[in-house]
């Protein structure tokens, strides 16, 4: 008998340790009623609970669950203050979650679950009873700004990592758009080829172009393949958003980058540039860029041509382009030079213009007196502001009859108006010759006019020197040496003259340079003499040098 009741007693604790269930486990409870918000469940063992309706459903759905289910709870007391067990329904979620993602974890699976919350730096994500945080940057391949139709889906996540003891799971959304991605690009490109038209979404747009979505796979759309013309940004053609039809110009088959052009499906404007714009026609462009050396102006859309610095203006000779022209500017200009093979035009804008030098020598013809600014002063003249924007210059000779030119400079400072002649203008070496000293006529030109080598002229007698005299003749002034004051060697002397006198002289020279006339008295005389001879020793040979002199002076008389 006492061994029955031992017997019976250990069944009886083998029947409580076997029926009793631990607290801290999840046990399985059937649903007896459902009242107020909350289940009834009957975990056995003349145990009941109560749990939220709120925990048997999905965040933000309609809890599912009615009388006579069978649900695993967990359970955390046995019995409360009220004789009631203690469970919980999300508990025994999140226990059976937790070894259900333990094992997707380890065999690299992707889980179920839904965004639920938003967090700092990211969102929650109910993975069916266990949440997990989501970074922001996990949410999708591209930065996502509002992820406000993404909530509450159901959606696969990756798991990056899980800590059980800690309760932290880190999913991402991210990595599984990555994958389908990376097969969606492998199928896209499989099925492009090079040359071929597509339609594409514009996603992006940089500096340097924009990107375009092909379907899953995104290619480049470089600023120089958007339109012939010079596009500056992007963004003057093209709008996020936009669909926009696209050549593939070049797929990279190892990076897998695509190369697309919109220009290439528009009409080559250089195909007619020849035939447009023949060398020498003059066309009205716009200035769209400015170098140091030179302007790009934009004939039409596409065909673009370089006013080199050197054609920009007749004067404006060593300045910045940028001071002869200014963006968007509307300018005349010629076409100087095509070069197909490089899309290249020369165009000039000084060409459009008349040559100033050619201008003013229409306007001043030799001779003409004009007035300009002293512009610069150097070592061998002086540079002038002439009409048109060009100088001329008097170099140091032509300053002053009298004075030395390096004197006659000093007379002058930069900023000065003066008068000059024009005496030279060199349309091809671009140079225009004034002279100052020819103001008012040449003074010696107009006194010795009709006198030649040769010529004799009577002169006054202005001065007696021990080396000769001084004459004048029409205001200029000359020397006749001793030995110029007769034949005769006992005439050749000064005191014979007084001033006042009256002398015939011969012109031995005539020198413009110097502005000084050659004279003699002895030449006349030999003249004279030998003209004598001529006319009356021919018919008398045998008459002496005396008769012949003697007649002709008779003749004279």
């Amino acid at each position: 008998m006492a061994n029955t009741m031992e017997e019976f007693e250990a069944l009886l604790n083998e029947s409580f340790e076997m029926d009793t269930p631990e607290e801290g486990s999840v046990v399985k409870g059937k649903v007896i009623a459902i009242e107020a918000g909350q289940a009834i469940i009957d975990v056995g063992y003349k145990m009941e609970g109560r749990v939220d309706l709120k925990e048997f459903a999905n965040p933000g759905e309609a809890p599912e669950i009615a009388v006579g289910d069978e649900v695993e709870v967990y359970l955390r007391a046995a019995e409360n203050a009220r004789g009631e067990a203690v469970i919980s329904r999300e508990m025994a979620r999140r226990e059976e979650a937790w070894d259900r993602l333990e094992k997707a974890y380890a065999d690299d699976q992707r889980v179920e679950g839904a965004i639920f919350g938003r967090v700092k730096g990211g969102f929650t994500v109910d993975l069916g009873g266990a949440v997990a945080f989501l970074p922001g940057s996990q949410v999708d391949v591209r930065p996502v700004r509002d992820a406000g139709p993404l909530m509450g889906l159901k959606q696969p996540f990756q798991i990056l990592k899980m800590d059980r003891r800690r309760g932290n799971i880190v999913v991402s959304r991210r990595a599984i758009l990555e994958e389908s991605r990376a097969e969606q690009r492998a199928e896209v490109i499989g099925n492009l080829t090079e040359g071929q038209t597509v339609d594409g979404v514009v996603k992006n747009i940089t500096e340097y172009g924009a990107f375009v979505d092909l379907g899953g796979v995104d290619g480049l759309l470089h600023v120089t393949d958007m339109a012939w013309r010079r596009v500056n940004h992007p963004n003057e053609i093209l709008n996020i958003g936009e669909t926009v039809k696209v050549q593939v110009i070049k797929i990279n088959k190892d990076t897998h980058r695509i190369s697309l052009g919109m220009k290439q499906l528009q009409e080559d404007p250089w195909d007619l540039v020849g035939a447009k714009y023949p060398l020498e026609s003059v066309h009205t462009g716009r200035v769209t860029n400015i170098t140091d050396y030179g302007a790009f102006v934009e004939l039409e859309p596409g065909v673009e041509g370089l006013v080199h610095v050197s054609e920009m203006s007749w004067t404006k000779k060593n300045v910045h382009p940028g001071k002869i022209v200014s963006t968007s500017q509307e300018v005349e200009v010629m076409v100087l030079e095509i070069d197909g093979a490089k899309r290249r035009v020369s165009l000039g804008l000084k060409q459009t213009m008349r040559n100033p030098w050619e201008v003013f020598a229409e306007t001043h013809p030799e001779g003409t007196e004009v007035e300009g600014e002293v512009k610069n002063i150097t070592e061998f003249g002086l540079f002038i502001g002439l009409p048109g924007d060009i100088d001329g210059m008097v170099h140091l000779s032509d300053l002053s009859w009298d004075e030395r030119g390096e004197d006659a400079i000093q007379n002058y400072r930069k900023g000065d108006m003066v008068k000059a002649v024009v005496s030279e203008v060199d349309i091809d070496k671009e140079r225009i010759s004034l002279s100052i000293k020819a103001l008012g006529g040449d003074k010696f030109a107009e006194a010795v006019g009709g006198v030649k080598r040769g010529s004799v002229i009577t002169v006054n007698v202005t001065a007696i020197e021990d080396g000769g005299i001084e004459v004048e003749y029409e205001g200029m002034k000359s020397f006749i040496r001793r030995s110029d004051l007769s034949r005769d060697r006992a005439d050749q002397r000064p005191e014979r003259f007084s001033v006042g006198d009256k002398v015939d002289v011969r012109v031995t020279n005539v020198d413009s340079k110097t502005r000084r006339l050659g004279l003699s008295i002895k030449a006349r005389e030999i003249a004279e003499e030998k003209e004598a001879v001529e006319q009356y020793g021919s018919s008398d040979s045998g008459a002496s040098l005396g008769d012949i002199l003697g007649a002709a002076l008779k003749g004279d008389k």
